[in-house]
């Protein structure tokens, strides 16, 4: 042992730790692998399984209902783009709310953070299953998940945004005899705008992706169409809308870092 340690350039303390943190990892995988059930012939049937629906990917086809499939993906893009907007409207308030440069009371500051963290944990597709309850099938159960789960995700990350800014301007602006309104708008909003459009930027491309996955449940969009196909086992078709859903993330992340690159007043790279 004390031969091992010297070799890494360890004391040998820090060698028994981290052997015995490497056996407790190895200890705790073998134990869930055996909750699990998982085996190596459950794995080598899986892998079969897997490797037969690829093959049926190939080629990728539209199919004969393609009218359908450019709708759903039209939907899923609209329910992305409402819902981030609406999310971004209803958290920007807030994000100051929650910012310890702006509610400088302890116990507030915290309450707003906590309510924040508590919302962040629904995911979007429970979110989505609510509204189907309540509002019905469609893109507006969707639409209305999305800003659910995402209002206080923004909320929170324009927080932590106006929370980075730089003391120096605001400091100026209240040596100068202004107003708390003053330092909002002209100490910290010209430093935190080009920060929170990336970051509204970000979440509509992501939103564009869970918005694919909404439809499984009944939320609209382009996932009811991977379902339906998924169902009938027209994995060709499934394929195609795929590669159409990464070709419209990739599209709307091209567009996404031109405007950030305006905003931010990047140079292009040449």
């Amino acid at each position: 042992m004390r031969y091992l340690a010297a070799l890494f350039g360890l004391p040998l303390r820090q060698m028994l730790a981290r052997m015995l943190g490497g056996l407790a990892f190895v200890a705790w995988t073998i134990a869930l692998c055996i909750w699990f059930e998982i085996g190596p012939a459950r794995l080598a049937r899986g892998l079969d399984g897997l490797f037969a629906i690829l093959r049926a990917m190939i080629p990728p086809s539209p199919g004969a209902q393609w009218q359908d499939i450019l709708q759903g993906l039209a939907e899923s893009v609209a329910m992305a783009f409402f819902g981030t907007v609406v999310a971004a409207c209803l958290a920007f308030p807030l994000g100051f709310l929650g910012s310890r440069n702006v509610v400088m009371n302890w116990l507030a500051h915290f309450t707003v953070r906590r309510v924040f963290d508590g919302f962040r944990g629904v995911d979007q597709l429970i979110w989505a299953l609510a509204f189907v309850r309540a509002v019905g099938l469609g893109p507006l159960a969707g639409a209305m998940a999305i800003v659910a789960a995402e209002v206080f995700v923004l909320a929170k990350q324009f927080a932590e945004a106006i929370e980075n800014a730089d003391t120096s301007q605001p400091e100026a602006i209240v040596a100068t005899g202004g107003t708390r309104l003053a330092v909002i708008r002209f100490g910290l909003l010209p430093q935190v705008l080009p920060v929170l459009l990336a970051q509204i930027l970000y979440a509509f491309e992501s939103n564009t992706r869970s918005a694919a996955i909404l439809g499984v449940v009944g939320a609209g969009g382009i996932g009811l169409q991977i379902a339906e196909r998924i169902k009938v086992r027209y994995w060709n078709e499934v394929s195609f809308i795929v590669l159409l859903i990464l070709v419209t993330v990739a599209s709307i992340d091209f567009l996404s870092a031109q405007i950030r690159r305006r905003a931010i007043g990047e140079a292009s790279p040449r």
